[in-house]
């Protein structure tokens, strides 16, 4: 067993605007915020031992995948409920991934995604339980 296999994940994204982005996460994910950390970061509790860390970046993110993907029970009660706050569900029709709904079927796994304030690609998925 690796020694990481039970450590506490930080997923570090980058934001434009640090109060734009500390709302959204707050106000319409529901996120907890922990507050600031030393480096300039600031944190969101998320799964129990992990975190989400917003790192100031006036570029913003490059990255056309997904960055951060919530496991969910209840997919669909969990994209309207995010719908009601004002999260914007993305649709894609590509060869091997269709969305209806928002929703897209993957074997036994579902998935839809949708962009942070700052851009990021975020996902939420469940899987066969």
């Amino acid at each position: 067993m690796s020694m990481l296999t039970k450590a506490a994940v930080t997923t570090i994204l980058p934001v434009k605007d640090m109060d734009r982005a500390r709302a959204f996460y707050q106000d319409r994910l529901g996120l907890e915020p922990k507050g600031f950390a030393a480096d300039g970061n600031f944190l969101f509790a998320c799964g129990g031992e992990a975190h989400i860390a917003l790192i100031p970046k006036p570029e913003g993110t490059r990255a056309e995948h997904t960055a951060l993907s919530f496991e969910v029970r209840g997919i669909e009660r969990v994209i309207d409920a995010l719908k009601a706050k004002g999260v914007i569900f993305e649709d894609y029709d590509f060869p091997g991934l269709k969305t209806v709904e928002h929703v897209c079927v993957l074997g036994s796994d579902k998935a839809a995604w949708f962009k942070d304030s700052e851009g990021n690609i975020l996902c939420v998925h469940e899987g066969a339980h």
